[in-house]
């Protein structure tokens, strides 16, 4: 079968990030990812399945990798070769289609749950992602066991696995995941905001992790205003249509924070500001950008993956600034008190949204390097989410005119 394959070779990482700067295709021509042909995948146990892959999304975290910028830290939470793709819509042997909670928690690894019917990524202690009889590995598409949705086939254990509603189309279920996400970091939000009366929530970034938390911050954090700076017109189209209030340019947040709070500014910093700040990029500039417009004892939080940053922390500390990281999903608790496991409230959220529409086009494995290419400039070409099609003779696919329609 064929596999996208990411090897653990010092001298192509190192190649990769010189090439990222010239281009993306450059990244994986030269990089450590390579198409290769490999044995289907053995069963790892009771538990587990064969899941053969229809569509598999990029995401950010893969092209970090790609392009060699992901950080260290997580050298002892992955294993070698691995095949990526943890945006996965797959079917069973018996034809069930499904998407993968990419997260190998404790059931996966074969140990107790940290709670009864806790999701994957729960718990508090992460010592179970790098022991139990799986090679270590933080999800499925970062673990040489498991392999991952890059690939025909790759295994998955039935704790990952969540059925998919007939209605929704293969694109609308490849959304899941990033859904689940976005979702996630809404909820974060509502502790810290339940007793305002009108909290204002920035999103800084409309890639598809912050149009995914915008759709969660409208659906699941009653009465938060919510305003978002994103950098292309499609984006903020869809910011929009996911329920934004307020859509500026990337430059322009501050003003319409301070426009909305009624604050001033002092010297780089708004006096007051939001709540709560979404950081969906993950940059030095985006963290330093939300810690200017977010209040005193405010707090910001981290959705893009950051990696190695360098920021003037003294504001922080003078206005006690919360900064907090959202990584994945598990079980929610609610604003009505009551808890939801991330997963189901994303697949109500795909359907209802119609966030397939943000699957803006699909190739097979046999041409990853434009797909790579693609979903690195994916917002400079009018792009939000680039997948793999691994259906019957897959066919490129681009949308030039998005529907942005309220729903």
């Amino acid at each position: 079968m064929k596999a996208l394959q990411v090897s653990r070779k010092v001298a192509r990482l190192g190649l990769a990030r010189m090439a990222s700067a010239v281009s993306p295709s450059a990244a994986a021509k030269v990089g450590p990812i390579k198409l290769v042909t490999v044995d289907p995948p053995e069963s790892l146990g009771d538990g587990w399945h064969t899941v053969k892959t229809r569509l598999s999304g990029i995401c950010g975290s893969d092209l970090s990798t790609i392009e060699g910028h992901a950080s260290t830290y997580f050298d002892d939470l992955v294993s070698f070769p691995f095949t990526p793709g943890h945006e996965v819509v797959g079917e069973l042997a018996d034809g069930t289609r499904v998407v993968i909670e990419p997260v190998l928690g404790h059931a996966a690894r074969g140990f107790p749950l940290p709670f009864p019917d806790a999701a994957p990524g729960d718990g508090d202690d992460y010592a179970h992602l790098a022991l139990g009889h799986l090679a270590p590995g933080i999800q499925t598409g970062f673990c040489h066991s498991t392999g991952g949705g890059w690939s025909t086939y790759f295994q998955a254990h039935a704790s990952q696995l969540h059925t998919v509603p007939d209605a929704l189309s293969d694109e609308a279920a490849v959304m899941i995941e990033p859904a689940a996400g976005g979702i996630h970091t809404a909820l974060m939000c509502w502790p810290m905001v339940a007793e305002v009366e009108r909290p204002i929530i920035a999103v800084l970034g409309a890639g598809t992790m912050g149009l995914c938390a915008i759709a969660g911050l409208r659906r699941y954090v009653p009465g938060a205003h919510i305003i978002v700076g994103a950098r292309y017109p499609h984006q903020q189209a869809y910011a929009r249509a996911f329920g934004a209030d307020e859509v500026v340019a990337p430059k322009e947040l501050g003003r319409a924070v301070r426009r909305t709070v009624g604050c001033h500014v002092i010297g780089d910093y708004l006096s007051g500001g939001t709540h709560v700040t979404i950081d969906a990029v993950g940059n030095s500039g985006s963290i330093e950008s939300c810690l200017q417009i977010t209040r005193p004892r405010g707090t910001v939080i981290l959705m893009g993956m950051p990696a190695e940053v360098t920021v003037d922390l003294t504001g922080l500390w003078h206005r006690e600034t919360k900064i907090s990281g959202s990584y994945t999903y598990g079980t929610e608790s609610m604003p009505d008190g009551s808890t939801a496991r991330t997963f189901a409230l994303a697949i109500d959220t795909v359907a209802a949204l119609d966030m397939g529409r943000l699957v803006s086009a699909t190739y097979p494995l046999d041409d990853y390097e434009d797909a790579i290419a693609h979903a690195a400039s994916a917002g400079r070409r009018g792009a939000v989410k680039v997948a793999f099609d691994l259906r019957e003779a897959p066919k490129t696919k681009t949308k030039s005119e998005p529907n942005m329609e309220k729903h």
